[in-house]
């Protein structure tokens, strides 16, 4: 049985979207009167499809019990993930305003970088140039929207890296599945109630597994998306020998990605300086890969190389990255 199978019987209006191998995404809106599927970076509603709504919670509510989680008046947003990978996240009202919404993210395949090649996500020749920054270290930040394909690019690039490193993998919601014989998985925990004598639980947060991270003596740091505070923990790590780190994050441009981690650094409210972020982002970032998706097709748009902060401007030195920029990218000899 795969792990979606886990969740399809309390979904049999929509099973036969969640098993074409096409679809990569479900989405159920306005508590079931709406459904839209993506095909190919593509979506579409599929008319005529609808879920009751009392049936629709029934099964969020289900589906929660059978990813050990929990949703209810009390904790109304649900962030799920089964063993293959796959998400699911659910929202009830009064947060989910038209009724109970229902997204499902199917784990489809784990594409190589020669895969990513032939469907045109990037260029051969880029392909080999990131795989070889990589392997020589360099730190990569991958930007991009929601449902870009930041992830699937992370995950094609860490398996470039070499088997005799040691990484630790560091995620909100563990969805990442990377094949490396010394691999250590840490995942974040939100707070959870009391449940009858017992205490509650505290959160334990993105940044407080960077800091623990460093315990565990690793060649290589991968946090699955930079979001907040803990922006400044990883600019910490970056800055004290860790390079060779992959990490993903939201932003429209490779240049506003940069923007988007200095302002989460600043988040953390430990009194660095504004040109002193930028100063440190300079030094730990070699190289901004942005992915995009547009006419039906993900594809990175852009990629710059970091090569350093200019006091007098307040602005990056920035390059466009091509075969030949690694040995120099981000200020390294």
């Amino acid at each position: 049985m795969s792990s979606l199978d886990r969740i399809l019987p309390f979904l049999r209006p929509i099973e036969d979207l969640l098993q074409d191998p096409a679809v990569t995404e479900v989405m159920v809106n306005c508590g079931g009167r709406r459904v839209f599927v993506e095909r190919e970076g593509t979506l579409a509603l599929v008319p005529e499809r609808t879920l009751e709504c009392r049936n629709l919670t029934v099964a969020i509510k289900n589906i929660a019990r059978a990813c050990g989680d929990e949703i209810s008046d009390g904790q109304p947003a649900l962030d799920a993930r089964l063993e293959d990978g796959s998400r699911v996240a659910a929202m009830f009202p009064p947060c989910s305003v038209d009724g109970p919404t229902l997204t499902v993210r199917k784990f489809t395949h784990r594409y190589t970088l020669d895969e990513l090649v032939a469907v045109g996500t990037l260029t051969a020749d880029l392909a080999r140039d990131l795989a070889r920054a990589v392997r020589e270290r360099r730190t990569i930040l991958i930007s991009g929207g929601t449902g870009t394909g930041k992830t699937t690019l992370l995950n094609a690039l860490a398996a470039t890296i070499p088997a005799s490193d040691r990484i630790v993998l560091i995620e909100e919601t563990s969805e990442i599945l990377i094949d490396q014989p010394n691999l250590v998985r840490f995942e974040a925990r939100r707070p959870q109630a009391a449940l009858g004598s017992e205490d509650p639980l505290p959160a334990v947060t993105i940044a407080d597994l960077l800091r623990a991270t460093l315990r565990h003596r690793p060649d290589r740091i991968l946090v699955g998306e930079v979001r907040g505070a803990e922006a400044f923990d990883l600019l910490q790590a970056l800055n004290t020998g860790h390079q060779g780190t992959l990490s993903t994050i939201h932003a429209n441009s490779a240049e506003q990605a940069l923007a988007r981690l200095a302002h989460c650094v600043l988040t953390a409210n430990v009194g660095l300086p504004h040109r002193s972020t930028r100063e440190a982002i300079a030094l730990a970032i070699h190289l901004v890969v942005h992915i995009d998706r547009g006419d039906g097709r993900r594809a990175v748009r852009e990629v710059l190389a970091v090569e350093g902060y200019d006091h007098a401007s307040d602005r990056y030195r920035l390059v466009p990255f091509t075969s030949g920029d690694i040995a120099v990218a981000g200020g390294a000899s």
